[in-house]
């Protein structure tokens, strides 16, 4: 079966819903980059682990949702999303809408995240 970018990124998303880090990790290439406008440049797995972790701690019951996922390449693919949530510490809810595109290797891990939020988080 040929590999679906689409469908994999409709993977990683549940992963991430689920909060389930050891899934979430094995998403990622071990020289992954995450670039966010919300969290700046990541690099390396280990980096990017260490800010899902810290995000969600502030965030533990954020709720998201795809609007599209499309395949772009056969190695690349995009989605448009939307996220709620609560800040754990300070009960602030934060609402963001964005898109990303992610990029894989050969193996279909993520080696290249690119987040676009649509508004200043």
């Amino acid at each position: 079966m040929a590999f679906d970018p689409a469908k994999q990124i409709e993977l990683f998303h549940a992963a991430i819903n689920a909060l389930d880090f050891p899934a979430i990790e094995n998403y990622f290439a071990e020289d992954a980059t995450y670039v966010s406008n919300g969290v700046g440049d990541l690099t390396r797995r280990i980096e990017i682990m260490a800010a899902f972790r810290r995000y969600f701690d502030d965030y533990p019951d954020q709720t998201a949702e795809n609007s599209l996922v499309e395949t772009l390449t056969p190695l690349s693919g995009r989605s448009v999303w939307s996220v709620r949530a609560t800040h754990s510490k300070t009960g602030k809810p934060l609402v963001r809408e964005g898109e990303e595109t992610i990029t894989f290797n050969a193996e279909g891990r993520d080696t290249r995240v690119e987040v676009t939020d649509y508004q200043e988080f």
